[in-house]
């Protein structure tokens, strides 16, 4: 891996798991800069911002105000400046359709958002990793499923 940090962007509207999430990644020994942005609206004005770094890797939560996360999925996926984008699906759902119409729209993992601080550590640091393996587009399905 290079030295420069890794832009990563989480979209979620629960501050409590937004907190949690910056606090894991300060606390992983991998470079990063933590945007957050609370909802799908302010997701898609955030990314078409000329001034913003667009993301190494964006963690998007399905559920939403405004527009949700699969909404999302499918903007970004059909812009050509964003389509690139490694993304996350980090929910609480662990519902097959769910992670079937994600996957199926481009999302390059699935991650039910864990319920223990370190296991959320191991979590985030193995999507990074993941994300730098796997830059090349076109996931399979038995990858997409992120396990600890």
């Amino acid at each position: 891996m290079n030295n420069e940090p890794f832009n990563i962007l989480l979209a979620d509207d629960d501050e409590g798991d937004t907190l949690l999430f910056k606090l894991a990644f300060s606390e992983l020994k991998i470079k990063t800069i933590v945007n957050t942005v609370s909802d799908g609206v302010k997701l898609m004005e955030w990314l078409i911002n000329e001034e913003n770094t667009l993301p190494y890797l964006l963690f998007l939560d399905l559920n939403m105000p405004l527009k949700n996360g699969l909404e999302c999925l499918k903007e970004i996926k059909s812009n050509n400046k964003l389509k690139e984008i490694f993304i996350a699906i980090y929910s609480t759902s662990d519902n097959e359709k769910d992670m079937d119409e994600t996957f199926y729209n481009g999302a390059n993992v699935y991650i039910t958002k864990p319920n223990d601080f370190n296991l959320l550590k191991q979590t985030l640091e193995k999507v990074v990793m993941t994300a730098y393996t796997y830059q090349e587009p076109g996931m399979i399905r038995d990858n997409f499923l992120l396990k600890i």
